[in-house]
């Protein structure tokens, strides 16, 4: 059987990020930049791997998504050239009704958190990431960083 979940993904695409700038602090400054995702997907749809670019930032960082047949379940993990080639935390999770949400415990500077990855408008020609962090066990989320995506062609 095949995984189609990540195919929407598949291909060149350009970027526009926007994060929080301070995290966790009650703050509403968000910086903008852009980016480029290159991505490809493997061993039957099961396997989908990511490089997102962000030059003016001197960001670059890869993602790693493994499905899990019997769980029905994707694990992502994130690493980036600031993390010094350590992967995080992987976020856990499945697609429903057209909208993937991927959830782990990690921490934040020192603070323990809940983590969600949510991914929407996958059938748009703009599909749409966020992430978002949680103090109170995913009661309540505060979104820090937002990209929205459009192909190159």
């Amino acid at each position: 059987m095949t995984n189609t979940d990540f195919d929407f993904l598949i291909g060149s695409w350009d970027s526009r990020q926007r994060r929080l700038s301070k995290v966790l602090v009650g703050s509403d400054e968000w910086y903008e930049f852009d980016a480029t995702l290159d991505c490809q997907v493997y061993l039957d749809g099961n396997g989908v791997f990511d490089v997102l670019r962000a030059p003016e930032r001197g960001m670059e960082g890869l993602t790693l998504r493994l499905y899990s047949p019997d769980e029905k379940v994707w694990r992502i993990w994130w690493a980036s050239a600031a993390s010094g080639g350590q992967l995080d935390v992987p976020v856990v999770g499945r697609f429903e009704d057209g909208v993937g949400v991927f959830e782990c415990d990690d921490t934040w500077e020192g603070t323990p958190i809940r983590v969600r990855y949510r991914w929407s408008a996958v059938d748009t020609p703009h599909p749409r990431w966020e992430q978002a962090f949680s103090t109170d066990g995913g009661q309540t989320w505060e979104v820090n960083w937002e990209a929205t995506f459009t192909r190159r062609a």
